[in-house]
């Protein structure tokens, strides 16, 4: 398939730039698929609201959450001859207080500079890489440093400053590990009301961590979607949950992915079959004709578009209902990206579900 098939026109009014009062306050868009053979002839759309997810369990679902915890990865500073810089920090080099980071100044950033940040926060350039720079950040304790005066890396698309809400909305209420530059954002429109009524209508919920980096947000740049090469995440998955989900496999009951990114990191971890316990990373690029070993339904947000989150959406649930429901829902007026509306679909099963 070519980038142009996963193009779509968004008018700007249509991004979510603040989010809803409640979590749970969001609406959901519910596909549901009518096959004939190999490819979808038709499909019927219903708007539903997030609230309304406990009707959508089947009794003994596995729902998979990704717990990462967004930390204040963006960094404002001034070199010693005052010019501005922002860091947005990446992920830890495995070097104590380094950090690679990308870095944006009016000119390019240079191995030495120092940045002041904080009067007792501050930061040295060690090498650069084209945008990208090893920073050694220095303070009395560089995590708490990094919380106090970091600001939420909001994306780039929400063009606003961030907020004092952006700390606890831009953030799931399970976040856990920190590590992430971008929100799982499926999972912020779960409240604690709504995953007990989830869990009383008969399904569990396991943990995965996948520190979602920047690249979630970086666009495809080749037309031929096979040459483009996927940023490469972390991600860990625990002995107790590869149990529950390989259990609940064996049994032929559903796993639910709470959104793409613990998607991901159950497709990559889980490629012989059964969920494997342990850490890794992964650069996993799941386009339309992959072979789902084991989610057999999603809940996500609405994707960008020619963006590998909405090629992966494509593959699980059939190219054709998928772009057929993202323009229902631009005429329906829902809410797009990280703090907007979402959408529940199921593995579309049948042979080639895609154009």
């Amino acid at each position: 398939m070519r980038l142009s098939d996963f193009d779509y026109q968004l008018p700007p009014e249509r991004i979510a730039r603040s989010p809803l009062a409640g979590r749970d306050a969001a609406r959901l868009l519910l596909p549901a698929q009518v096959q004939s053979g190999d490819h979808c002839e038709g499909s019927s759309l219903r708007d539903a609201y997030i609230r309304d997810l406990a009707a959508l369990v089947q009794p003994g679902d596995v729902w998979v959450i990704n717990d990462t915890r967004v930390i204040p990865a963006r960094l404002f500073g001034y070199k010693e001859s005052g010019g501005k810089v922002e860091l947005l920090l990446l992920e830890p080099s495995g070097e104590n207080d380094v950090w690679l980071a990308w870095g944006k100044a009016n000119k390019p950033l240079k191995a030495g500079e120092k940045i002041l940040i904080a009067e007792a926060f501050s930061a040295e350039i060690l090498h650069r890489d084209g945008k990208q720079v090893a920073v050694r950040l220095v303070a009395d304790d560089v995590a708490a440093a990094i919380e106090e005066h970091g600001h939420m890396p909001l994306p780039p698309y929400i063009d606003r400053p961030d907020s004092e809400e952006d700390k606890s909305r831009y953030q799931t209420i399970f976040a856990r590990h920190s590590g992430a530059v971008a929100a799982p954002t499926a999972g912020l429109h779960l409240s604690s009301e709504l995953m007990a009524a989830v869990q009383a209508a008969g399904a569990s919920f396991a943990h995965v961590t996948l520190h979602v980096g920047p690249g979630t947000f970086q666009p495809v740049q080749v037309e031929d979607i096979a040459d483009h090469r996927m940023h490469e995440e972390a991600y860990i998955v625990s002995p107790e949950t590869a149990a529950q989900v390989n259990l609940a496999r064996s049994e032929g009951r559903r796993v639910v992915a709470v959104g793409t990114t613990s998607l991901r990191t159950l497709e990559a971890a889980g490629k012989s079959g059964e969920l494997a316990a342990g850490s890794g990373r992964t650069d996993l690029f799941i386009t339309p004709g992959y072979d789902f070993h084991m989610v057999d339904a999603l809940l996500t947000n609405f994707h960008l578009p020619r963006s590998t989150l909405l090629m992966l959406v494509c593959a699980l649930a059939g190219y054709t209902p998928v772009m057929a429901a993202y323009r229902h829902a631009i005429e329906a007026e829902y809410r797009f990206y990280s703090y907007g509306d979402a959408m529940f679909v199921v593995r579309n099963k049948a042979e080639g579900t895609g154009a």
